[in-house]
């Protein structure tokens, strides 16, 4: 089982984000208290009690104090079991990985009594960029956390990063993953930038001051993200991940893979295969119905096509692709007699390979993994 917890708290807002998070820190111990009667009060959630993995995302969970971490893991603690091998991971900015000059390392070392894998979101070795997307850190604080990480013991890293940002080159974009090569993380996640309503890229947009990548641009780095990082050994497992042998991200693949999972935390969601529930995004409410022994959250059942379509949109992302049986199982139906039109017309567009009852997405149907997937989904008249 797979336990998720939502740091909803960052010193300063990226322009580019529309995750839940305040930038007002006043109330973050007594959120974090929350969050550990939060844990209490959803612990029969999950079909058992034992934790395979672990994830701190937000937010900016490389905000937290000792005591808080402490709380949280004492609290998971004593209602579940977690495995010994279990994946434990904390998403961090490069900034709050940087120990005083006497101890550089203290902070890192703090971290490693609790998690085994950090989640760096670097974005961009280069600095124009960083001051642009409003990022806290230094291009040379991202490359230093990363050794300092290293050097604390740390080898299970990922980074972040991102690519098709306004004014960015070829160039620019290929010294971002000669960089991270160099760096020997195991695992690289990169994201297309997408310039989201609210946020402050959004706005600019909006005004004109600010234009997305074109369509052809942004392919184009995506191709050479994919070669780069093929080529320096590392597998392309799911569309915006890549690991070498071995170091693939146990906690996302979960989700991918339609496994249960918990999410603690205001926005937090949770699967447990026949629901989805959705917490609240709001700091203040979330705590008032927490203090009363509710969970601030909304249940969603999941229909026929739900069940279907939701393992359509994460399946057909990774190398592992989509078992025609369980989707038939799923659907009640024989699916590939019920799709038989649309999946025909997608091998014919050589963006669909089917391979020992496995649908998979072709290197050029990756360019289009959201649209494959759309188009073999079910609507309710399907059922």
């Amino acid at each position: 089982m797979h336990l998720y917890i939502h740091i909803p708290f960052c010193k300063q807002a990226c322009h580019y984000c529309d995750f839940h998070f305040s930038t007002s820190l006043q109330q973050k111990t007594a959120l974090v208290d929350a969050l550990c009667r939060e844990i209490e009060v959803q612990k029969a959630y999950l079909p058992t009690r034992h934790l395979e993995t672990i994830y701190l995302g937000g937010g900016t969970p490389s905000l937290l104090t000792e005591t808080e971490l402490q709380a949280l893991f004492d609290t998971i603690h004593r209602h579940y079991t977690v495995a010994p091998d279990a994946e434990i991971t904390l998403e961090a900015n490069p900034d709050d990985l940087i120990g005083p000059a006497s101890d550089p390392l203290r902070q890192l070392r703090l971290f490693r009594k609790y998690v085994n894998r950090l989640s760096i979101g670097i974005q961009s070795f280069h600095e124009p960029h960083l001051r642009l997307m409003n990022r806290a850190h230094s291009a040379t604080e991202a490359e230093t956390c990363v050794h300092l990480a290293q050097e604390a013991g740390f080898s299970n890293l990922t980074i972040d990063l991102i690519y098709g940002v306004p004014a960015e080159t070829h160039t620019i974009w290929q010294a971002d993953l000669a960089k991270a090569v160099s760096l020997k993380v195991p695992h690289v996640s990169a994201y297309c930038l997408t310039i989201e309503p609210g946020t402050v890229f959004g706005n600019w947009h909006k005004k004109g001051r600010l234009q997305a990548a074109e369509d052809e641009f942004a392919a184009e780095q995506f191709s050479r993200l994919v070669q780069t990082l093929r080529e320096n050994g590392y597998e392309q497992y799911e569309i915006s991940n890549f690991a070498k042998p071995g170091w693939e991200a146990r906690h996302n693949s979960s989700y991918w893979k339609q496994r249960p999972y918990l999410g603690i935390g205001p926005s937090a969601h949770s699967f447990n295969g026949v629901s989805r529930q959705y917490n609240i995004a709001h700091n203040t409410q979330y705590m008032r119905a927490i203090d009363k022994g509710e969970v601030p959250g909304t249940v969603e059942p999941l229909s026929t096509a739900d069940q279907v379509n939701d393992y359509l949109l994460t399946g057909l992302r990774t190398k592992w692709g989509c078992d025609l049986r369980e989707l038939s199982r799923l659907a009640g139906t024989d699916f590939q007699a019920l799709q038989r039109t649309e999946l025909q017309n997608l091998y014919e567009k050589g963006w669909l390979s089917l391979e020992n009852h496995l649908l998979t997405l072709t290197e050029a149907g990756k360019l289009f993994a959201d649209r494959v997937a759309a188009e073999l989904f079910l609507v309710e008249d399907d059922k």
